[in-house]
C-alpha cells in the first residue's frame, strides 16, 4: 500500500520510511511466518476432517448437555490438533485464569506442593494461590496446597541448573511442576517448546512422579508443535486468546493426558459427571471456525509483534524479544522508560480500533494489580487478546506489551502513529 492511503491517517512519511525499512530489515523472519501458518493451517484441516464434523452438528443444546456431537468433535479436533489424548473444550470458562485455576485445583490435593519455574506468575493469578491474601477465599492456599518458585537468571531466562540441584537435593515430593509459558508482567523471554523439553526432561530425570502442568496462553500455534509433544502432561489456555482466531467469542480449554483430564471436567463441573455435561447454548460454530481460522489469526499477530519489534528497535529503545528472535509466543514488549511515551502508544492502538476507536484509554486501579493499569483494546470481544491489544503497568521501566491482532495492516498503522505521537511529544 502507498504513503498516501496511510498519510490518510496523517501518518508522516517519516513514520512510514521507517516502517518501509523496518519491514524489509525483517523480511525473511515474515517469510517464516508465513511458513509457520501455512503448515499450521493445513494441521487444522487435517483435524476437522478427521473429526468429519457436519453442519447438522452445529445444533443449539441445552440443560446438562448429554451428547453434544459438536462440542464433543470439537474437542476431538482440539485433541489431534494438540497432541493430547483429550481435551475439554468449553464455552463456560470465562478467562484464562478461570482455566488456570480448574487445572490447578483439579490435580493438586491438601497438603501437596508444587514448583513454578518459570519465576513470577500473572498477576491475577495470585488470588487462586493466596498470595498476600486476606480472609478465606477458596484459594489453594486455603486448601493446605503450598508451592516453592525457581527464580530465574538475571537475563530472564530458566536457571536449569537450580531446577535439577532443587529436584536432587528435596525433601519432599512435588506434585506438579507448573510452567507459564507466557512473560506475563515482566520482562523475561517467553518459553519455546525447547525451553519446555529441556525442563520437562529434567523433571522426569530427577522426579519422574511430578506431572507437568503448561499455561500455554499465547503461545498456541506459534510453533509447529504444542507443549503436550515435548513431555507435558497438561497444558491449558482462553478461547479469546490465540485459538480462539477471533471468532469465539468465550470459553477455554484444558488438553492431555486423559485421566487428568476428566479430573479437570470434574473439578469444573461436579464429580461423578465430569465432561459427559456443558451444553454449547449455540457456541460450537463459533469455536470451530475460530479454531479454523487461528494459524491465519495468529500469524497476523506475529507479524505485527515483528515489525512493531524492528520499528522501535530502531529508534533506540528496548525490544523483548528482538526482531530475528525465535519467539515463544505472540506477546511484544517495548520498553519506554518514561510513562508519557507508554500511555501515547496505547493511545494509538484505541485509535486504530474498529471497536471504541472514539475513546481514550485512561491509566486506572484494576483488580489484582499493585499500580494503575493502562489497556487499549477495541475488540469485538470483551478482553480478548487476540484482537490488537496493548496494555502496561504503570511502573518503572514503562513497558507496554503488544499482543494479538486480526489483521496485519491495522497493527502496522498502530505503531507508525504510536511513533508520530512520541516524535511529536519529544
Amino acid at each position: 500500500m502507498s504513503f498516501e492511503f496511510y498519510n490518510s491517517f496523517d501518518v508522516s512519511s517519516k513514520a512510514y520510511q521507517a516502517s518501509e525499512e523496518a519491514l524489509q530489515e525483517c523480511k525473511d523472519v515474515l517469510n517464516q511466518i508465513e511458513q509457520l501458518r501455512e503448515f499450521n493451517q493445513l494441521r487444522v484441516i487435517k483435524a476437522f476432517q478427521n473429526a468429519k464434523i457436519s453442519a447438522s452438528d452445529f445444533q443449539f443444546s441445552t440443560g446438562y448437555g448429554y451428547n453434544d456431537s459438536s462440542r464433543d468433535l470439537i474437542e476431538q479436533i482440539f485433541s489431534e490438533l494438540f497432541g493430547a489424548e483429550k481435551a475439554l473444550v468449553r464455552m463456560q470458562f470465562s478467562s484464562g485464569t478461570h482455566v488456570l485455576a480448574v487445572m490447578l485445583k483439579a490435580i493438586l490435593r491438601p497438603h501437596d506442593k508444587f514448583l513454578i519455574v518459570s519465576g513470577e506468575v500473572y498477576d491475577t493469578l495470585h488470588a487462586t494461590l493466596g498470595i498476600n491474601q486476606t480472609g478465606d477465599h477458596g484459594s489453594l492456599k486455603d486448601m493446605f496446597i503450598e508451592y516453592d518458585q525457581l527464580e530465574l537468571l538475571p537475563d530472564g531466562t530458566i536457571d536449569y541448573n537450580s531446577l535439577e540441584q532443587k529436584l536432587i537435593n528435596s525433601e519432599i515430593s512435588y506434585k506438579a511442576i507448573y510452567i507459564q509459558r507466557s512473560r506475563g508482567y515482566t520482562l523475561r523471554p517467553a518459553l519455546t517448546n525447547e525451553n519446555i523439553a529441556r525442563i520437562t526432561g529434567i523433571v522426569k530425570r530427577y522426579s519422574p512422579a511430578s506431572l507437568i502442568l503448561v499455561d500455554n496462553c499465547y503461545g498456541e500455534l506459534v510453533e509447529e508443535a504444542e507443549p503436550l509433544q515435548f513431555g507435558a502432561d497438561l497444558i491449558a489456555g482462553s478461547l479469546i486468546k490465540n485459538p480462539g482466531g477471533g471468532i469465539a467469542v468465550c470459553g477455554g480449554y484444558i488438553a492431555g493426558r486423559a485421566d487428568l483430564v476428566e479430573l479437570c471436567a470434574e473439578q469444573m463441573h461436579a464429580p461423578g459427571v465430569g465432561s459427559e455435561i456443558g451444553p454449547s447454548l449455540g457456541f460450537s460454530r463459533l469455536i470451530a471456525q475460530g479454531i479454523f481460522m487461528a494459524p491465519q489469526v495468529v500469524a497476523n499477530a506475529l507479524k505485527i509483534a515483528v515489525h512493531a519489534a524492528a520499528l522501535f528497535h530502531n529508534q533506540g529503545y528496548t525490544v523483548e524479544p528482538l526482531p530475528h528472535a525465535k519467539r515463544g509466543d505472540i506477546v511484544q514488549t517495548i520498553i519506554f522508560g518514561n510513562p508519557q511515551n507508554l500511555i501515547s502508544f496505547c493511545e494509538a492502538v484505541q485509535f486504530v480500533a474498529p471497536v471504541d476507536s472514539q475513546f481514550t484509554p485512561i491509566p486506572s486501579a484494576m483488580p489484582g494489580y499493585d499500580c494503575d493499569i493502562i489497556m487499549a483494546s477495541g475488540s469485538f470481544t470483551q478482553g480478548s487478546s487476540i484482537e490488537l491489544s496493548a496494555d502496561a503497568p504503570l511502573r518503572y521501566p514503562y513497558a507496554v506489551f503488544l499482543q494479538g491482532g486480526l489483521n496485519f495492516e491495522y497493527g502496522r498503522l498502530a505503531c507508525m502513529l504510536a511513533l508520530d505521537k512520541i516524535w511529536q511529544e519529544a
